[in-house]
């Protein structure tokens, strides 16, 4: 979230489709919209730019503002603090299920704020229904449009009322750091809510010990030292065969697609329990995908400290296939080697983008081959003409051989090592390709 940009709250009771309108004006499908009410629980947050004014736009969960339970009063909560935010409010109402006392429960809540309010009346799917659905909705005093989220009925008549409403933000106001993303992964009740909630300083995220708690992606940004790190906690992700809920089904795809566009991902494990195989499945899945990422060993503060180095050793041990990424002990709730992530994921990061000359690249391939020479495989050898790398994030060297069924896995393994001690490439996933070449053989 960028912190100069206005700030637009959209807020009203469960299910009205404040997601969906969410969603409309963005133009992209970042909250999770269903049938179901109390869907939204955290508060997401959305820049629009599209518009001559651009604003952030945060989505809350629905309020519940009489006898609310346990985690309503947490989704109240932050409702509460996107309003005291916000330079305008979209207070959302349903059109077809008319005024409900709940509503007036969210308008007597606004009008104390003080703030600007826009009466937004939903489900409202053309002109001729407008009379019809919006009139007892007058009675609340605030300024009116309709509006189908759904369809697109009177979007643009309100994107041109938020216009009107806020301030304008002068060029130079934009925020100009440089930006660092990073996905929380892991499974459910993992503590990745809790983690960054430790990182960011203030409680952004709903933390409760019911599994599934965070159902979509959602983005927590700050700014340490001239960088702006967007924290993005992803819904946590269970054995496929117990994932029989289309919603939860949803929710972990977005969480795999957040992982593929972060720069890093954290990976959260629960400490006091033992590493699983749909833990060790999911690291396998970043590995192979060349994703980066830091390991995370959360919960430390509930294992007995007899037991600590033996169970610090046992997940080193289990994750060695894919020793390269960064392990770390911690506790998100005790704060113990919190502040170890953010230096890390900048290491890895910047690994990730280096570039390195083909000269080196080539001599590091004589001195290497020299030292060891690739072993015989059916009376043939494997040559090796010239090294490359074709990109960076993650880095990818392609090494132009005689034959590619002439590498054997252990000598393709020696190169990567080789190349990550000479180039000080040690956290980052390489990608390595053996291309067949037409160079004259020697």
């Amino acid at each position: 979230m960028t912190a100069s940009l206005p700030l637009v709250a959209i807020v009203g009771r469960p299910n009205v489709g404040k997601s969906s309108l969410f969603n409309r004006i963005l133009r992209q499908k970042k909250a999770i919209t269903h049938d179901r009410s109390g869907v939204t629980r955290d508060s997401l947050f959305g820049e629009v730019t599209h518009l001559e004014k651009p604003f952030t736009m945060v989505d809350t969960g629905g309020l519940v503002l009489e006898t609310p339970q346990e985690l309503e009063e947490e989704i109240l909560e932050q409702a509460r603090e996107a309003i005291y935010a916000a330079d305008l409010i979209l207070f959302v109402v349903d059109g077809r299920q008319g005024l409900t006392g709940m509503d007036e429960d969210v308008c007597a809540y606004l009008r104390q704020s003080g703030k600007d309010v826009v009466l937004v009346v939903n489900k409202v799917d053309g002109p001729e229904l407008e009379e019809t659905l919006a009139t007892e909705f007058y009675a609340l005093g605030f300024p009116l449009t309709c509006v189908s989220a759904a369809h697109g009925f009177g979007i643009s008549v309100l994107q041109d009322l938020i216009e009107e409403r806020l301030p304008v933000v002068a060029a130079e106001e934009k925020d100009p750091r440089p930006r660092l993303a990073m996905a929380m992964l892991g499974r459910p009740n993992a503590g990745k809510s809790s983690l960054i909630n430790a990182l960011v300083g203030t409680n952004r995220l709903i933390v409760s010990p019911v599994a599934g708690t965070t159902r979509d992606s959602v983005d927590v940004s700050f700014v340490r030292e001239g960088t702006r790190y967007v924290f993005v906690d992803t819904a946590g992700i269970r054995r496929r065969t117990r994932i029989d809920d289309d919603l939860e089904q949803y929710s972990v795809i977005r969480a795999l697609q957040a992982a593929r566009r972060a720069d890093v991902v954290v990976f959260v494990l629960d400490g006091s329990q033992e590493l699983s195989a749909q833990d060790k499945r999911l690291i396998s899945y970043l590995d192979r995908e060349k994703i980066p990422f830091i390991v995370a060993v959360n919960k430390t503060d509930l294992i007995p400290r007899y037991e600590l180095r033996t169970r610090q050793q046992d997940i080193r041990d289990a994750l060695a296939f894919c020793g390269h990424a960064p392990l770390i002990f911690i506790s998100a709730l005790k704060q113990r080697g919190v502040n170890k992530i953010v230096p890390l994921a900048g290491k890895l990061v910047k690994q990730c983008m280096a570039r390195i000359g083909t000269g080196e690249l080539n001599r590091l391939v004589k001195m290497v081959t020299e030292r060891h020479q690739p072993p015989m495989v059916k009376g043939r050898r494997l040559k090796m003409y010239y090294l490359t790398q074709a990109k960076s994030t993650p880095p990818t060297f392609v090494f132009f051989v005689n034959d590619p069924a002439l590498v054997k896995p252990s000598y393709a393994k020696y190169l990567e090592n080789q190349l990550r001690k000479f180039f000080r490439l040690d956290m980052v996933p390489l990608k390595i390709v053996f291309r067949g070449s037409h160079a004259k053989k020697r």
